[in-house]
């Protein structure tokens, strides 16, 4: 074996073609082929040498690759069985620093099964928001370091947009508002394998403490009833959340203002009110 493991390795083009894979559109697949946006990437979250890196929907695994050779420890979970091959062999000649689960994501307890780690995904375009969803609202401190997540391009200005912008909504307030959310890359479609009929973004989220009073799950219903009828006014979208008018009186927020006007800021004082109640 030489000193770099993964130096024999053949490009992840002829693994495609060795393991007869395409990708699939209904696992929302769109593969990245390119070692140097692949390399990138990896380097996003900082340096992983000897940390702990979640990935989902590795595929035949090319960011994986670029994981392994930035020195991380990779634990990975894939749900289509024909990647599963290319996989083995790429965990083979990692050290032990791969490990693959075969299963689906949205089925993963992560605390207990991943523990404290990095995350860090191509995530397949039909579940990454339930997913990012997911992760927000997990107990605080999180299972999570840091989250390095490849999105629609759409999807990813959401996440980051601010107050009175058309982006701004639901997972703008949850990503927020004890995280701090930026676009740390932008990938055009033609970078992809099919292309996509849309540009991709990478977004960077690393947490920041919890607000002191704030429950999260009511912080969620909060922000699902306001944006869920984002064209009404707050005095009929949280008509059905329990105190939430009266808490709005109390801080002297206008029930005639849209949610999008709502600050992050906001939205975390009317969810202490809630659940101090």
């Amino acid at each position: 074996m030489t000193a770099d493991p993964f130096a024999d390795l053949p490009p992840l083009r002829d693994t495609i073609a060795a393991h007869g894979l395409s990708a699939k559109k209904a696992l929302g697949q769109n593969f990245l082929l390119d070692p140097n946006l692949l390399a990138k990437i990896a380097r996003i979250p900082g340096d992983l040498h000897g940390q702990h890196l979640y990935e989902v929907g590795p595929g035949p695994g090319g960011l994986t690759r670029a994981l392994l050779k930035a020195g991380a420890r990779v634990t990975a979970v894939e749900m289509d069985s024909r990647c599963l091959p290319a996989l083995g062999e790429l965990a083979e000649i990692s050290g032990g620093n791969l490990s693959v689960i075969e299963g689906d994501a949205l089925t993963i307890d992560e605390p207990s099964t991943i523990g404290n780690a990095h995350v860090a995904a191509n995530l397949p375009y039909n579940v990454g928001t339930a997913l990012l969803v997911r992760w927000l609202e997990a107990p605080w401190l999180p299972w999570w370091r840091s989250l390095t997540l490849m999105f629609q391009r759409e999807v990813a200005e959401r996440i980051v947009a601010l107050p009175q912008t058309g982006a701004y909504g639901r997972l703008s307030v949850l990503a927020q508002w004890r995280s701090t959310a930026r676009i740390a890359m932008r990938l055009p479609a033609r970078a992809f394998v099919p292309p996509p009929k849309v540009d991709s973004a990478i977004v960077h989220i690393t947490p920041r403490a919890q607000p002191v009073g704030v429950d999260a799950e009511i912080l969620s219903r909060l922000t699902a009833a306001a944006f869920g009828q984002r064209r009404k006014m707050l005095r009929a979208s949280l008509k059905s959340v329990p105190n939430a008018l009266e808490a709005l009186e109390t801080l002297g927020i206008e029930a005639t203002r849209r949610p999008e006007t709502i600050s992050v800021q906001e939205f975390v004082e009317i969810a202490r009110i809630l659940s101090d109640g």
